[in-house]
């Protein structure tokens, strides 16, 4: 089946993104959120992060009107189910996904393939509450969308291979890269990525080292790009929660068990750079550790 039209469910932070890149690599978009300010908001970032690679020179200004005139937004769920493939990136909460698909299934095409850009969920599980688990995968950008090569591909274990190919076609034609992963808790990339996250929140949480003594460690000991407590607050510290809630309760290992300092922040609403402060404060010029 050859896909043309692209359904996004959740305008934030990956949503935008996915929109971003599935646009400017042809396909019709539509882009959904609960909120006409959350799709303006979105649309506005998209226009500047479009200006910024034009600016670089790594798009013409004719490829941005294009991938923009491609994007529409809608609050209407039946919109978004009359596409050929449905991506879902609203928030890491099972409940709330499950929500969505339900209320996507009476109104989807027979053809539709519906996705999900969680981090961490179960594929297979989310799969057995739509109408069609073998047209079911788990599509999981990186952040930053536009930036990032890897996608990873997550069967169910009822996904076809027609279902598979269809998606792996998609990110062949955005230019990206696919790894293939099976559906066990968090993955390939979250399930090496946050433990050492969360390892690092522990150093923070004992005492080994402050903020800025285990980013600065990591970047020069380890040649990391970002600090793992800096990567944290990029990606959402609710989200690195809750991404070791399903380690903890899917694999049944204590060396999962969350940092109870992570929990703290979260309890805090401090989520990182979503909320200008997380184990960094953003509020100011520069960002400076809160701990």
């Amino acid at each position: 089946m050859e896909i043309k039209s692209i359904g996004v469910i959740g305008a934030g932070q990956m949503g935008n993104g996915i929109a971003h890149v599935m646009a400017l690599a042809g396909y019709e978009v539509r882009l959904s959120d609960v909120s006409q300010e959350s799709l303006d908001a979105a649309v506005e970032l998209i226009t500047r992060n479009l200006d910024r690679q034009v600016s670089r020179e790594k798009i013409s200004a004719e490829a941005r009107d294009t991938a923009l005139a491609k994007i529409s937004t809608t609050l209407d769920t039946v919109e978004i189910a009359h596409t050929d493939l449905v991506i879902e990136a609203a928030t890491e909460q099972e409940a709330v996904k499950t929500k969505i698909f339900e209320g996507l299934v009476p109104h989807l095409l027979p053809h539709t393939i519906l996705t999900s850009n969680t981090s961490s969920i179960s594929i297979t599980r989310l799969a057995s509450r739509t109408d069609r688990p073998e047209k079911f995968l788990g599509f999981h950008f990186m952040n930053p969308v536009p930036v990032m090569q890897l996608v990873e591909l997550i069967r169910g274990i009822a996904t076809d291979e027609p279902t598979y190919r269809a998606c792996l076609k998609v990110v062949e034609n955005l230019g990206k890269t696919a790894a293939s992963a099976e559906d066990f808790p968090a993955f390939i990339v979250n399930r090496i990525l946050v433990p050492m996250i969360n390892e690092a929140v522990y150093t923070l949480y004992e005492g080994v080292g402050n903020v800025r003594s285990i980013d600065m460690a990591m970047k020069l000991g380890a040649n990391h790009p970002m600090g793992p407590l800096e990567l944290a607050d990029f990606i959402g510290l609710d989200t690195c929660l809750a991404i070791m809630n399903v380690l903890h309760d899917g694999l049944a290992d204590t060396k999962y068990r969350p940092c109870p300092l992570l929990t703290k922040y979260v309890e805090a609403g401090w989520l990182g750079r979503k909320t200008k402060r997380g184990f960094y404060d953003y509020r100011g010029d520069e960002p400076v550790p809160t701990r």
